[in-house]
């Protein structure tokens, strides 16, 4: 399944000019916008109806990148992303890790703890729109807060749709099914704690 470089292109400039999308991750359908833009990013609050005080994630295309925006990264994030990219046996489900002491973000987009949530996606249309934009993409579920995330493009409530400044095209016929990510919080001594399996 390939995606049109139109459809793309468009993504990237309604990003790039501080608006916000819909589009598909590598688990649920989500909302994004440029991670460092802080009135994109409290648009997208609005838009969900949610608390700026429950932070969102960002997508990056590649490890090598973390260190723009985390202040140090623990060994033992290098150990589990190697393992999720490189173990056959392990599971292939998507791995968001919560880092300590964020950088180069949007301020509304951290946590109070000053941690912000990083997933390196392999889904060839979010990785080519983070590779394009040169900066990250916040990614959270593309529904009302309370809401049951959007596994597929028909479960997307019309008020998200209508309020997205583009949404995209592809996979909007995809009925493989998606799920959430796991989630696990790293410390700066080096302890993690696992918030969903």
């Amino acid at each position: 399944m390939r995606y049109e470089p139109d459809d793309i292109a468009q993504a990237l400039e309604t990003l790039r000019q501080g608006g916000i999308i819909v589009y598909p991750t590598d688990t649920v359908w989500g909302i994004g916008c440029d991670a460092t833009n802080a009135e994109a990013v409290q648009r997208i609050y609005r838009l969900k109806q949610r608390e700026d005080s429950k932070s969102m994630l960002v997508l990056l295309d590649a490890p090598g990148k973390l260190q723009g925006y985390v202040q140090e990264v623990p060994e033992i994030a290098w150990d589990l992303l190697q393992a999720t990219d490189h173990d056959e046996d392990a599971p292939q489900r998507p791995l968001t890790i919560i880092y300590p002491g964020a950088k180069n973000l949007a301020e509304n987009l951290v946590a109070a703890d000053g941690s912000i949530g990083i997933r390196i996606t392999s889904e060839p249309f979010s990785q080519a729109l983070c590779q394009r934009l040169k900066r990250p993409i916040v990614s959270t579920s593309a529904n009302i807060s309370g809401q049951p995330a959007a596994r597929f493009y028909d479960e997307i409530d019309e008020a998200i749709l209508t309020g997205a400044d583009y949404v995209c095209r592809f996979r909007r016929d995809d009925q493989t099914p998606h799920e959430p990510s796991s989630i696990i919080k790293l410390g700066q001594d080096g302890t993690f704690q696992i918030i969903r399996p």
